[in-house]
């Protein structure tokens, strides 16, 4: 995978068939550190430790679509090949949480891509699944919580054209926002 906004859309896409009901994403980049790390938790069945030992096999898979299970690895691989590290925990009826650190000048390191688009797709197909997505760049932070979102709609549904435009307006220039001040 060439961004990591696909590695981040994989994993979410394990904590959904997990039933998680939320899924918090944090990315967190301190260019002064060299340090850029992505966090996704999610409040799913969780995995007893046989799984978990085996999560990172590309050829172990829960699916039954299919006999092969790259996500994990793949996104593993990633952090590694870029000097970083990768650790997943988990705890049945607790949930899983994975953590994924890379060098941040790292020439290997994949750009982050659409994370926008990555979480509208989150957002749009699974409306009883909360998302909360934090944003760090040095001392700046962005969230964004559906479940704030929904409070304010008031009823209306995520899925409202108008919504949807709001929704990926707000996160392009919220991210934008706290990487302009870094560039000052």
């Amino acid at each position: 995978m060439n961004e990591l906004s696909l590695h981040i859309l994989d994993i979410c896409q394990n904590s959904i068939q997990a039933n998680a009901t939320l899924i918090e994403i944090l990315i967190d980049e301190q260019p002064a550190s060299n340090r850029f790390s992505i966090t996704i938790r999610d409040n799913g069945h969780g995995m007893d430790e046989k799984t978990l030992s085996e999560v990172a096999d590309p050829f172990y898979t829960t699916r039954t679509t299919r006999k092969v299970g790259m996500g994990v690895s793949l996104f593993k691989m990633a952090a590694e090949q870029a000097g970083g590290s990768f650790t997943i925990t988990s705890k049945p009826n607790q949930g899983t949480q994975v953590v994924a650190t890379f060098a941040h000048d790292h020439l290997d390191r994949a750009p982050l891509g659409a994370i926008e688009d990555t979480l509208l797709i989150l957002i749009l197909n699974e409306a009883g699944i909360d998302i909360r997505y934090e944003h760090v760049v040095n001392d700046r932070t962005y969230v964004f919580d559906t479940r704030d979102v929904k409070q304010i709609l008031n009823g209306i549904p995520l899925t409202d054209s108008d919504v949807i435009m709001w929704v990926k307006n707000n996160i392009t220039e919220g991210i934008t926002s706290i990487h302009k001040e870094e560039s000052l």
